[in-house]
């Protein structure tokens, strides 16, 4: 249970980390119920993380009482996964479930506080910023945990806003500014009422006045950064979720962060095709064009090390490596995933197209851990496969370059002032401009070229 502190008296299981550095997991199943008894490494849920599904394992023996979160949930590492005790708790019938939405751990306010630990922890220390009531056609608190004018007033502030974790993570989840959201809590705080009231063009039910809290009325406007969809014929609604979620997030890391350019060429690996067969016959074992591209690629990065390298952006530094570890974009039913080849310059075409296979058949299974995810220093996308030729490929972040093979066909090529039949291959090479200049990435590709338009030097 890395890096997560379990309490001492087992009433509950905090979500430890499941990979390296971890902080969150998307709950995919539950393996038990409320009410089940459990033994001592018995699987609780399978979570989802960066790329990998993990089975949970309970701590300890024990009768499980309540499960914290739902499939599809995003559980913050620390946050409570599951209660024991003999049996599940109940809340009162005027407790309001999304009370203790910004209390917990998952992204979408999931609760798991019984009614007796949240009035406890507000009595102890008093209102954190969250509404405390009855929800029905109107949101009502109690006078105890009301807001006061004087407080109230306080919503106009200068600098960073006072809100919780979670509450901050609900307004990024409606994509609202919490800067611009005026806070009802005490202190000025902004609460979840205020986020969800925001996000609808109003003002919080708990809000004084515009004139006492001292900001203009408000006009009804779409929140910052969402988009009008017609609701008209829509087919399916598909959350982010899974692997999915995952592409999303990494691809959106990269084109916010890497500055992308691509380069593109042909090569005509026709005597490669010849020699491709011809080692398919020695070696017992039918391969594609894919581990002669990742060979010329590993030969080619020791020639051109700078792209063989990622960003380390927190610390402002480009870290240069040594050893190639190749990633290989694998496409799966769940979404794309990128498995590591590690000391892939160090493995001849045979071995590459080994561990190329390993590799995929655990994508496919879900069946790949996560340190088999980590660590590549270089990509390759064999875009080819599925008939596309050129493309602009997005950096595997925080690497600086990626290239993708395209389908190779069949064209009229010249040589020597001879016409022939060739083989072309088509590739297309992005790098961060940051990092790599275009005429570097094109001296890359060129070698890339070069290597494989003669075999022999290729395989030498």
């Amino acid at each position: 249970m890395a890096g997560v502190k379990q309490p001492n008296d087992k009433s509950h299981f905090l979500l430890p980390d499941l990979g390296e550095g971890l902080a969150e997991a998307e709950l995919v199943s539950w393996k038990v119920s409320a009410g089940d008894t459990v033994k001592e490494s018995q699987t609780l849920a399978e979570m989802q993380t960066d790329k990998a599904l993990v089975e949970v394992p309970s701590p300890w023996a024990g009768t499980v009482s309540e499960l914290c979160g739902k499939a599809g949930d995003v559980i913050k590492v620390g946050a409570v996964l599951v209660r024991y005790g003999a049996a599940k708790a109940t809340a009162p019938a005027k407790a309001a479930p999304v009370a203790a939405a910004a209390a917990s751990g998952s992204s979408n306010g999931n609760a798991c506080m019984s009614s007796q630990i949240a009035a406890g922890a507000a009595a102890a220390e008093g209102d954190q910023g969250t509404v405390v009531g009855t929800m029905s056609g109107t949101l009502t608190v109690s006078d105890r945990f009301a807001r006061r004018a004087p407080e109230v007033a306080a919503a106009v502030r200068e600098g960073k806003a006072l809100a919780t974790p979670a509450v901050r993570g609900l307004a990024k989840k409606f994509g609202v500014d919490i800067q611009k959201i005026p806070g009802t809590g005490r202190g000025g705080r902004v609460t979840a009422s205020d986020v969800g009231a925001f996000a609808e063009g109003g003002v919080a039910t708990t809000a004084a006045t515009p004139a006492a809290a001292g900001f203009a009325p408000r006009a009804t406007t779409i929140a910052p950064g969402s988009v009008y969809i017609d609701q008209n014929d829509v087919a399916q609604r598909v959350p982010f979720r899974g692997v999915r979620r995952k592409i999303a997030e990494a691809l959106s890391r990269s084109v916010q962060t890497a500055v992308h350019f691509t380069v593109v060429d042909e090569a005509d690996v026709t005597a490669l095709e010849a020699k491709r067969k011809e080692y398919s016959k020695v070696v017992g074992e039918k391969l594609s064009m894919l581990p002669f591209i990742m060979t010329a690629i590993c030969r080619a990065l020791k020639k051109h090390p700078s792209l063989n390298a990622v960003v380390d952006d927190a610390k402002g530094e480009i870290i240069l490596k040594s050893a190639v570890n190749l990633g290989c974009a694998v496409d799966t039913d769940a979404g794309l995933m990128v498995p590591v080849i590690k000391n892939a310059g160090s493995m001849a075409p045979v071995q590459l197209a080994q561990s190329v296979k390993t590799l995929a058949a655990k994508c496919k299974d879900r069946t790949i851990a996560r340190e088999d995810s980590l660590g590549g220093t270089f990509t390759i996308s064999n875009v080819g496969s599925y008939g596309g030729m050129f493309a602009t490929p997005i950096i595997n972040y925080p690497e600086v370059a990626i290239l993708a093979a395209g389908r190779a066909k069949e064209k009229v090529c010249v040589k020597d002032g001879k016409f022939y039949a060739g083989l072309v291959l088509p590739l297309s090479l992005s790098c961060d401009h940051r990092v790599v200049d275009g005429a570097e990435g094109a001296r890359f590709l060129n070698t890339v070229v070069k290597l494989l338009e003669d075999p022999d030097a290729l395989l030498s």
